[in-house]
């Protein structure tokens, strides 16, 4: 394998951006696979991400027998599993990233144009094929959408493996609420750490030893100036506009090739979206995979390379290798100790055969029938809430979207609802699960600020609302409002004698995560600190709607 080390990559504004470039020793035009992006491609995973490095030792030697890892990075492919099968790796450090000079402006419209301009750079090189796909996780895969849309010359195929495709509903503001905990902790940690020219930086080259960041040496103030404030900016824009609308994709445009991988570990910040992006893209051929466990370390495993390799070879290489007889949709179903007991397939998401069970909340519990009389339960916002159960009197799997529907007032003008799907096991035990944000995870939840309750009749289904988000509905005190709360897809086999659990909050489920919605900012305790009610039955029924598949 041949590396050539921060290779210059021209923008059309004369700026030049650097690139590894790993290639076959030997002659050839071959196809490209590429990532762009602010995390450093010279950072090893080791220093980026220790404890997922020593993750990767401890529970997976068999990824450590296909490379020496020498030039593994966070979130991206190893080249080393790639070059020897006839590609060509090519990873850029985004503009003020790393060893890129310029504005530090990530998920941007100037950091889409900039990757636009490296896709046709990469294309058009000696050793390029002139195809060139796209590969990586969370960031790595959600800025694919962007450049897909933006439909650059040579792009042929995608592969988001991970990666959140709506920047409001997704990543900045679930439900309307700013997801401040994920925000404040990963622009200083992952991102302003590895800024151009931070003297601070911790991060070492990984051939040289050197300071990643570049040799220049810039004060903590030309520091600020060189790039946005990304917390401030999603504060300053509370509703779904303009400046979101132009950092997420038109899907419509999205026409190549892709294979979309979906983790049940992403709860809370990619699930949701790389599903919605693999149903919304425009693309004829298109698959989606659910799967369970550590999103990273199954990307690096030798099987997650072996069907990356068979997507690429067939549409980069033209080889005819019969992936079109993958499955179209194929979810990983989990059980309560957070192992896969099948895979279920099916032509399309959500699962075919689903059977839509609506149960309704009812003094504690999760009945059949609503209760004949209305009846109006408080709870303080910002305390333990309310838990409504059922006990299961026979094996039953499920797996999709689920919405609750809940009537719901205030004394204040304002509220926002946290939901949480818990899971039981027969013997008293909570199920928790691995994720990426929360290492005993729910089974699933679902956010709403009740403001912006206004549902977007294009794209909300009977299983699937969809909240427009441009607009605030503010409350009567007192009055009921009904609203309908997404929460997130999942999937869990429950044996006969299991539980589930609706619990409604006013503020986050906590375990030890640091996903959490707590700016003060964005959730005065004077408005999202109140009293508030759910009203059940009569004129004012609140149910939960699950997707049965066994």
């Amino acid at each position: 394998m041949r590396l050539d080390k921060d290779v210059a990559v021209p923008m059309r504004d004369g700026a030049t951006l650097r690139a590894n470039v790993f290639r076959p020793e030997a002659p050839g035009r071959y196809p490209v696979l590429m990532t762009f992006g602010p995390y450093g491609k010279d950072v090893h995973l080791s220093q980026f991400m220790p404890e997922a490095w020593e993750a990767l030792k401890r529970r997976h030697p068999e990824i450590l027998a296909a490379s020496s890892c020498k030039y593994l990075v966070f979130e991206t492919m190893d080249p080393e599993v790639w070059v020897p099968h006839g590609y060509v790796v090519v990873k850029v450090d985004s503009r003020g990233a790393g060893k890129s000079p310029g504005f530090l402006d990530p998920n941007s419209p100037a950091e889409f144009r900039d990757f636009y301009d490296a896709i046709g750079w990469a294309g058009t090189q000696s050793w390029s094929s002139g195809k060139v796909g796209l590969l990586g996780i969370s960031y790595y895969a959600a800025g694919q959408w962007m450049i897909a849309a933006l439909r650059p010359p040579h792009l042929a195929a995608i592969l988001p493996w991970q990666g959140a495709s709506d920047f409001y509903r997704d990543r900045a503001r679930q439900g309307g609420i700013f997801g401040s905990g994920f925000v404040r902790r990963w622009w200083p940690r992952s991102v302003l750490r590895n800024q151009h020219g931070n003297p601070e930086s911790p991060f070492k080259d990984i051939d040289s030893g050197e300071r990643n960041t570049g040799p220049e040496a810039f004060s903590s103030e030309e520091l600020r100036k060189n790039r946005v404030d990304y917390p401030a900016n999603i504060l300053a824009h509370p509703l779904d506009d303009a400046w979101y609308r132009e950092r997420s994709p038109d899907f419509s445009r999205i026409e190549v090739p892709a294979l979309v991988v979906a983790n049940w570990g992403g709860l809370g910040l990619h699930l949701r979206g790389t599903i919605q992006g693999y149903l919304r893209i425009a693309s004829r051929e298109k698959w989606l995979k659910v799967q369970s466990g550590s999103y990273f370390l199954t990307f690096l495993l030798p099987e997650s390379v072996a069907l990356q390799r068979r997507f690429f070879d067939r549409y980069l290489k033209g080889i005819d290798n019969g992936w079109e007889r993958e499955p179209k949709v194929e979810a990983s179903i989990r059980t309560l100790d957070d192992r896969v007991k099948r895979d279920a397939a099916s032509t399309g998401w959500p699962l075919a055969g689903t059977q839509w069970r609506t149960f309704f909340l009812s003094n504690g519990k999760l009945d059949h029938a609503a209760p004949d009389k209305p009846e109006k339960i408080p709870y303080d916002a910002l305390g333990e809430g309310l838990a409504f159960r059922m006990n299961l009197s026979k094996d039953t799997e499920l797996a999709g979207p689920v919405k609750a529907t809940l009537w719901v007032s205030s004394d204040t003008a304002d509220m926002d609802l946290f939901a949480t799907l818990r899971a039981y096991a027969p013997d008293g035990a909570e199920a928790a699960f691995f994720s990426a944000v929360e290492p005993r995870a729910p089974v699933s939840q679902g956010w709403l600020r009740v403001s912006q309750r206004k549902l977007d009749p294009v794209f909300s289904k009977d299983y699937f609302p969809y909240h427009a988000h441009d607009e605030r509905r503010p409350l009567r005190p007192g009055e009921a409002a009904k609203v309908e709360v997404e929460i997130w897809p999942m999937s869990v086999a429950l044996p006969a004698g299991s539980r589930l659990e609706l619990l409604i909050q006013g503020r986050d489920f906590e375990r030890s995560g640091f996903f959490l919605h707590d700016d003060p900012q964005d959730r005065p305790p004077e408005v999202f600190g109140g009293m508030n009610h759910i009203h059940l039955g009569g004129d004012t029924p609140s149910s939960l709607l699950l997707p049965v598949i066994s």
